[in-house]
């Protein structure tokens, strides 16, 4: 079991996390609630950059659910062909216009249970909307927050519901959107996958990671 932070230790990184990267936030383009929705399906696996260069003219040409479920799916494919699982995709994004229309009157929900009932729609997404769109606290775990988690010793979990639970529970609520949007851009300038960059990290003081490999350092050798 990976060793976690301790209350003080958690206090103080939210702290300097915060701290770091006041200026975070979500990095898709969008003009309304819908148009939110659909960019976050479409980042699943992919890039915000490269979702915002299918977007423009996919909101120019469907707007709005009607709109966009009046388009035939080979067009949607056609639009958003350059970015991961476009099929997928598509498809599920003209199943969810149809459904936004015929059971929420063509209105983005607010409530997680029926975000979740949406073609394409996960936890993750759902959680995107309800703090960008709805202003409700919530931490959506995508790849980078999953992984800076588990890192950093917020939490040691297995997958990314529950991780997103440990973090509920650890994190204070007031910030959990704005952490969800710092730990994201500290994983992509600092904290990356295979090469993080721990000697430029504001969280060297105190990030677990750190400390495994300090300790590894001052082993004596066999």
């Amino acid at each position: 079991m990976k060793a976690l932070l301790d209350k003080d230790e958690t206090a103080e990184a939210v702290e300097l996390i915060l701290r770091e990267y006041p200026e975070a936030g979500c990095a898709l383009d969008f003009g309304s609630v819908f148009q939110l929705l659909v960019a976050v399906v479409l980042s699943a696996q992919t890039t915000d950059v490269s979702v915002n260069k299918v977007t423009p003219e996919l909101f120019e040409k469907a707007p709005d659910p009607a709109a966009m479920a009046a388009l035939d799916p080979k067009e949607i494919e056609e639009i958003i062909h350059s970015i991961g699982m476009y099929r997928t995709k598509a498809a599920n994004i003209s199943k969810l216009s149809k459904d936004l229309l015929e059971r929420f009157d063509g209105e983005v929900p607010s409530d997680m249970e029926e975000l979740m009932s949406l073609p394409g729609v996960g936890r993750k997404t759902a959680n995107v909307v309800m703090a960008e769109a709805f202003g409700k606290q919530a931490i959506a775990v995508d790849t980078h927050v999953f992984r800076l988690a588990g890192r950093i010793g917020f939490a040691d979990e297995k997958d990314a519901e529950h991780t997103e639970l440990a973090l509920m529970r650890v994190l204070p609520e007031e910030h959990w959107t704005e952490l969800h949007h710092a730990l994201i851009w500290h994983g992509r300038r600092v904290c990356s996958a295979r090469s993080p960059r721990c000697e430029d990290c504001c969280l060297s003081g105190v990030c677990k990671r750190n400390g495994v490999e300090d300790a590894k350092k001052t082993r004596p050798s066999k």
